[in-house]
């Protein structure tokens, strides 16, 4: 591959990584909008959003993000913390700049 082109493949990856982040935040604060349904969908949520950001995000920052999703998600309250965004700025904006 020339290096163009893994130019052009990192910046795709950089916008669809940052677009699924931004989605899978939103979809961890949904329980918000159901006060009893909530606690339950953030039951079943947990685990899913976990694994997401493990396959997601590949390494140490992966395995870290997953676990740290999960517990955020199972706790109640934690919900507005965006953990996939922040995955995501210190992937492509902090590690990068190192």
């Amino acid at each position: 591959m020339t290096k163009e082109v893994v130019e052009n493949t990192s910046k795709s990856n950089k916008k669809r990584d940052l677009f699924l982040s931004l989605l899978f935040d939103g979809i961890g604060m949904l329980s918000y909008l159901v006060p009893v349904l909530g606690t339950l969908s953030d039951v079943i949520w947990a685990p899913i959003a976990g694994l997401l950001l493990l396959r997601m995000y590949k390494g140490t920052v992966g395995t870290v993000g997953g676990i740290i999703v999960f517990i955020e998600e199972l706790l109640p309250g934690l919900d507005f913390i965006p953990t996939f965004t922040i995955t995501w700025i210190y992937t492509y904006l902090i590690k990068d700049k190192k």
